[in-house]
């Protein structure tokens, strides 16, 4: 099937996730494997197309910071400001993440969520109105593909369902900074 408009690509790539698949699509920054971060048993196997250890947490994605007090126990005014004044795309780990599969959550209860600016993911969470995993597109401990054409056979044979749109861009991206926001707004850098 070749998919004509971004907004068919949403369409299917939403269908697959609510039917509880696992998309490969493109991000604010790297491709991403990606599925319904509510649902158990498709984060699981996330972790195992990534063939990646369960005690390292997913990032979630959304496409609206409204959206925050619905998977975080308290989010700290700071975060708001961050998330405004980000230049590129900004993760923040924040304690106490809820309303998600436990599988992402750190052994802390945190969870890393990311809001995204980019065009075909934040359409892609809006259409789909609940948090989406969000992961690189690589088998664990291997390098992460900039590029579409890096991501391996094997894991596009993994997927259910492989997002068209912005197949062609050769633009080396990169993963995003991420911070962890602590207790009374200390912010600790984990990636620049």
């Amino acid at each position: 099937m070749i998919v004509k408009t971004i907004d068919e690509d949403i369409k299917l790539a939403c269908e697959t996730l609510r039917k509880g698949g696992v998309i490969l699509y493109p991000t604010d920054t790297v491709w991403g494997i990606g599925c319904d971060a509510i649902q158990s048993n498709v984060v699981k196997r996330v972790f195992e197309i990534k063939r990646r250890a369960d005690n390292k947490a997913l990032i979630v994605m959304l496409g609206d910071e409204q959206l925050l007090e619905l998977y975080v126990d308290e989010v700290p005014e700071i975060a708001y400001d961050l998330i405004d004044a980000a230049v590129k795309p900004l993760t923040i780990v924040y304690d106490g993440g809820c309303n998600l599969a436990p599988e992402l959550l750190g052994e802390d209860g945190s969870v890393g969520i990311r809001i995204t600016k980019e065009n075909f993911s934040s359409r892609l969470c809006r259409a789909y109105r609940k948090p989406i995993v969000s992961t690189s597109a690589n088998i664990s401990g291997e390098p992460t593909p900039a590029i579409f054409d890096e991501i391996s056979e094997n894991i596009k044979n993994s997927v259910d369902y492989i997002v068209e749109t912005r197949r062609d861009d050769n633009e080396p991206h990169l993963p995003s900074s991420v911070i962890k926001l602590g207790v009374g707004g200390t912010i600790k850098i984990i990636r620049n």
